[in-house]
C-alpha cells in the first residue's frame, strides 16, 4: 500500500463570498510528482498556502508526514517546515544578499548548527544540483530569470526536504529555460526520492513531470490519474486543458 506523505480531507476555504476550496480531497504519495492543474484563480496557490500553514482553512484536515498541520503551534510548524520545501512563484530571493547568503539563510533561520565547512559543503552541493556553482558569490540582480529560479530551487534543496511544493515553477520563463526547470524537478525526485506537489497550468510541465495529475475545478478535486488517463476524459471542465 502506498504511503501518503500529505493527506488532505474535506478542505474548504472562502474569502468573503468567494468560495475557493469546497471539500477538497487529495493524497500525495511518497516519491511521486503530483501535479495539481487548474485555471488561474481556481485556488491552486491557496491550497499550497494551506498546506504550509500560511493560510488557515475554514474546514477540513491536512496531515503532513503524520502530523496534523492545523493543530500545530508556531514552533511545531517551523520544525515541520524544515522537511517541507516551498519554491515560490516569485523566487523570493533577497536582493541584498549574495547567492551564498541566500542559501545559508534557511540554515540560520531554522537554527541548524553546522561548522563553516559543513555549511559551505551544503551550499556548494545545492548549487551543483542546479548547475550554478559559479554564481556562489554573485548577487541575484546579476542573474537571468531562469538562473534566479534555479537558485531559489537550490535554496529549497539545502535543507534536503522530504517534500517540495512547487508554485507555478515555469511561469514567466522562456521555453528553453522552462525545460531546464522541468528537467531539474525530475532529477531531484530521482536523486533524493523527494515527494513533490507541483501547481501548474503549463501543460508541457504537467506532461513531463506528472506521475499523477489532479484537476481542481470549482473548489473540488474533480479527477486524479495519470496524464494519459486524464487527457482522454471527455468532460467540458477537463478537455480544454488538453486541446
Amino acid at each position: 500500500m502506498k504511503e501518503a506523505v500529505i493527506r488532505i480531507k474535506e478542505l474548504s476555504k472562502a474569502f468573503g463570498s468567494n468560495q475557493v476550496l469546497i471539500g477538497f480531497d487529495l493524497d500525495l504519495y511518497r516519491g511521486e510528482n503530483l501535479v495539481v492543474l487548474g485555471k488561474s484563480g481556481s485556488g491552486k496557490s491557496v491550497l499550497i498556502k494551506c498546506i504550509i500553514g500560511l493560510i488557515d482553512p475554514d474546514a477540513g484536515s491536512i496531515n503532513v508526514l503524520g502530523q496534523d498541520v492545523l493543530s500545530l503551534d508556531h514552533q511545531e510548524l517551523d520544525h515541520l517546515r524544515v522537511k517541507l520545501g516551498f519554491l515560490f512563484q516569485s523566487n523570493a530571493l533577497y536582493d541584498s544578499m549574495t547567492i551564498r547568503e541566500n542559501l545559508e539563510f534557511p540554515l540560520r533561520r531554522h537554527s541548524i548548527q553546522l561548522s563553516d565547512r559543513e555549511t559551505d559543503d551544503l551550499v556548494m552541493e545545492a548549487l551543483e544540483n542546479v548547475g550554478l556553482e559559479h554564481t556562489v558569490d554573485m548577487m541575484p540582480i546579476e542573474l537571468s530569470g531562469g538562473m534566479r529560479k534555479r537558485i531559489a530551487l537550490a535554496r529549497t534543496l539545502i535543507l534536503k526536504p522530504d517534500i517540495i511544493l512547487y508554485d507555478e515553477p515555469t511561469t514567466g520563463l522562456d521555453p528553453i529555460t522552462s525545460l531546464e526547470i522541468i528537467s531539474l524537478i525530475n532529477k531531484i525526485k530521482e536523486k533524493y526520492g523527494t515527494s513533490s506537489m507541483i501547481i501548474s497550468h503549463d501543460m508541457r510541465c504537467v506532461k513531463l513531470t506528472a506521475d499523477r495529475l489532479a484537476v481542481l475545478v470549482d473548489g473540488k478535486c474533480k479527477v486524479v490519474g495519470t496524464y494519459d488517463q486524464v487527457s482522454r476524459i471527455q468532460d467540458e471542465d477537463i478537455s480544454p486543458f488538453f486541446n
